[in-house]
């Protein structure tokens, strides 16, 4: 989808738009011509958040008032382009910057609609821009990009449509793109990758992306590609398994973020991750029981094949810290936990560095796109405990599941490494304005503002 889609510079024949809220709707009503008032009355219009009031004229409707909430969070726009009739609109209410870019991107993310296998009821509403901000478009792209990939089922978007993603954004931004596939993976020191990724028929990768000067403060971007988890030989049950080509959402997000970085030129040397596998059910699918080795040298107990996100991870986490970094993130669609407990619209932030966790939570706030910091409280470690290896992946305990995920990832992060994992969900279970069911952006708008005030 193109990011600008819901926008444009053209102001021929556009209609007004006035925008207001609860608090300044009477103000703003009293300097209205009285017949506008009369109708307003009419409509019991209190700008409410979410709703319109379209405005009659001489050859229909000659305008439209949106009530909005918070002026500053994009997604107080986001039911404009399909609640206001096809055509342009032009803003006609001053609205301070910050509010402008604010408007743009939740006008682009309400204009969303995943069309590669049908075609939308109707196209959104357009919104009349004389100059759209730069940084937003990229912004919206980077978000939109996330929602692409995550709704493309895992017949178009597997491993090595993956590989084609990265290798594509490369050539875009001039950054030098290397894959490990199949049984290289063993060959170049990645075991773990493989044994998750080598029932299927199309092969585990590890994708690698660079860019940027080798001189600028290094930041690595890790992302959790799993195209389809059938959990393995531990099979998930039918409602689980619904909805798994959303499980390589972590790379999607991680994808994203490089892009944007790339465009924005952000002054780092940036390092892509992406171990892309399939997990599924085979002669050759890893079981439980089997001790896995990884890069690290660490041997991994699989207690369940099912909690094979953090046995790809781990070692794409030990190659990244091969080299050391100013910042280590990584993102992944990691425990049905981390939702129980904080539901579906609130990713799980971890971080061994208070700096880096204060910053993204910030970031969150001031973005309205909020993240949450979870505890990597060591003593769960105890729920990992393994007989004949290292560490298990998983336990008999269902306690505390997203934080002995995240403690699993942690021992593959040496202590003086800041690091920070985002648990996310990926997903919209229901059609809500700018969130449209599918795939889904989470803490991606707030990571690049938490980046932009460690690098800029």
């Amino acid at each position: 989808m193109n990011a600008t889609q819901g926008s444009t510079r053209s102001p021929a024949a556009a209609r007004s738009l006035h925008i207001v809220d609860r608090e300044r709707v009477a103000a703003w009503r009293d300097r209205q011509p009285a017949s506008l008032g009369q109708w307003m009355e009419a409509n019991r219009f209190e700008a409410a958040a979410g709703s319109v009031l379209l405005l009659p004229g001489d050859d229909g409707i000659a305008g439209a008032v949106l009530g909005v909430g918070d002026a500053r969070d994009p997604y107080s726009y986001a039911h404009a382009p399909f609640a206001l009739p096809e055509g342009d609109w032009r803003v006609e209410d001053g609205l301070d910057q910050e509010a402008l870019r604010a408007l743009q991107l939740g006008w682009g993310l309400g204009s969303y609609r995943f069309t590669r296998y049908r075609k939308p009821l109707r196209p959104p509403a357009r919104l009349v821009l004389g100059a759209p901000d730069a940084e937003t478009d990229d912004v919206l792209a980077a978000c939109l990009r996330v929602r692409d990939l995550v709704n493309t089922p895992t017949e178009h978007m597997g491993p090595e449509q993956l590989h084609g993603e990265m290798e594509a954004l490369a050539g875009i931004h001039g950054a030098r793109f290397t894959a490990v596939v199949g049984d290289a993976l063993l060959e170049q020191g990645f075991p773990a990758i493989h044994a998750v990724g080598r029932a299927s028929h199309r092969a585990p990768r590890l994708l690698q992306l660079e860019w940027g000067d080798p001189a600028h403060p290094g930041l690595a971007l890790v992302g959790k590609g799993v195209c389809f988890d059938t959990g393995g030989l531990n099979v998930k049950a039918g409602d689980g398994m619904r909805n798994m080509k959303k499980d390589m959402g972590g790379s999607a997000h991680a994808i994203a973020l490089a892009g944007l970085v790339m465009a924005r030129r952000l002054p780092v040397h940036l390092t892509l991750l992406v171990p892309a596998v399939e997990n599924v059910i085979g002669p050759l699918a890893y079981r439980p029981g089997e001790v896995v080795a990884t890069r690290k040298g660490v041997s991994v107990e699989i207690d369940n094949t099912d909690a094979e996100g953090r046995v790809v991870l781990c070692d794409a986490l030990a190659f990244a810290c091969e080299q050391p970094r100013a910042l280590l993130l990584d993102f992944a669609t990691l425990t049905g936990a981390a939702r129980i407990a904080l539901g579906p619209d609130l990713p799980a932030l971890y971080a061994n560095d208070d700096a880096v966790a204060t910053q993204w939570l910030e970031a969150g706030m001031a973005q309205r796109d909020p993240v949450w910091r979870m505890p990597l409280w060591r003593p769960y470690l105890r729920y990992l405990t393994s007989h004949v290896a290292d560490i298990a992946n998983s336990g008999s305990s269902r306690m505390g599941g997203s934080i002995t995920a995240a403690l699993y990832l942690e021992r593959f992060v040496p202590e003086a490494q800041p690091w920070a994992h985002l648990d996310v969900y990926a997903w919209n279970d229901n059609d809500r304005p700018g969130r449209p069911c599918g795939g889904e952006a989470q803490g991606l708008r707030s990571a690049w503002a938490m980046l932009k005030k460690r690098f800029l």
